[in-house]
């Protein structure tokens, strides 16, 4: 499978099984409403195991393009690609949010909240702060790319290139599901841990274009956050790693 196509589908399964569960919980009538904080958090790990475990042979299951930019700080991944990595990353998560969306339409009709609509695309701070919501998100990206940084190896090396493509292999999907479960259980409760651009960026594209009744705001100003706060943890969890 071509590399950028295994980050396009990685993070399409990645948003389509994450923001499903958010879908499931969230969202009236559906045969998990109410389920609860742990049944989301389970959810997104086990979305990240399942996105891994597929593509992660192929393109080192990035996902997320404040790991492929900590990647390429720590000089383990082409600066070239970084670019069409993040792009693929986007359109994924693009497509995946859409699906939730289609796949769970009637509830959506029968859904009044438009907060809790949204929440089911991309995420909103439980108390809005901009200095502590970036600081939120900065650590808990700086956990979650300082761990890949350690997980990551090389997948092909090439006489005469090195080390070809580094990333998350298949063996490397359930540590890092299990990563991001725990920054959930630990750190998500005051953002709800995007540490992600393209989980934040891409669905919320997609709900400010779609006729959702009841919509709440998109909320570009805040959609920032979402976007440098990751940035600034890879870079500096990438800082430290090449310190020690």
């Amino acid at each position: 499978m071509n590399e950028y196509l295994a980050e396009f589908i990685g993070t399409f399964l990645l948003i389509l099984l994450g923001n499903g569960v958010v879908a499931n919980v969230v969202l009236n009538e559906t045969k998990g409403n109410n389920s609860g904080w742990i049944v989301i958090t389970f959810g997104w790990g086990i979305a990240v195991f399942i996105a891994v475990f597929i593509v992660g042979q192929f393109s080192g299951a990035h996902i997320n393009p404040a790991v492929t930019f900590g990647l390429a700080l720590a000089g383990l991944f082409e600066w070239i690609k970084v670019v069409p990595y993040i792009l693929a990353q986007i359109t994924g998560a693009m497509l995946g949010a859409y699906v939730v969306y289609i796949f769970y339409l009637d509830h959506f009709k029968n859904t009044n909240n438009g907060e809790l609509k949204k929440a089911c695309f991309c995420t909103t701070p439980a108390i809005r702060n901009n200095k502590n919501n970036l600081f939120s998100e900065l650590i808990g990206t700086f956990v979650l790319v300082f761990a890949v940084l350690y997980m990551s190896k090389p997948l092909i090396e090439i006489e005469g290139l090195g080390e070809a493509k580094v990333g998350l292999g298949a063996l490397d999907a359930l540590p890092v599901g299990l990563l991001v479960f725990g920054i959930g259980m630990s750190l998500g409760g005051t953002t709800g841990y995007a540490i992600n651009p393209a989980r934040d960026f891409g669905p919320r594209l997609v709900y400010s274009i779609l006729p959702i009744r009841n919509e709440a705001k998109t909320d570009w100003g805040y959609g920032l956050i979402p976007i440098i706060g990751p940035l600034l943890g890879a870079g500096l969890a990438t800082l430290i790693f090449l310190m020690i």
